[in-house]
């Protein structure tokens, strides 16, 4: 379920996602079919791993990552799921063919 909440997108993002919902900054991005594929990949990682692990996981990756990059960014951009969204995001066939926890790849 989409639904448009500007005020809890942290800035310089355009979308958040909790199963089951993917949280929209604004209304011009319901179009954008590549920023709704890398929210639906979240989806899927959120359901696999039962949403509360998913975020027990980003969390403590994101603080491993972020010792070893010294930068927010770059440790978020180097998580496991994020790599997974991103690296496929322009794959919009790629959520019929994605295997169980295909996030692992990018560990």
């Amino acid at each position: 379920m989409i639904i448009i909440v500007p005020q809890i997108i942290a800035r310089g993002f355009c979308a958040v996602t909790i199963y089951p919902f993917v949280i929209l900054k604004n209304q011009e991005s319901k179009n954008d079919v590549v920023l709704l594929n890398h929210e639906y990949i979240h989806l899927r990682q959120q359901k696999e791993l039962f949403w509360a692990f998913f975020f027990l996981w980003y969390g403590i990756e994101y603080l491993i990552r972020l010792i070893y990059y010294r930068n927010r960014y770059l440790a978020y951009r180097n998580i496991s799921f994020e790599r997974e969204a991103y690296h496929h995001e322009f794959d919009l066939n790629y959520l019929q063919n994605r295997k169980l926890f295909g996030f692992l790849r990018f560990l």
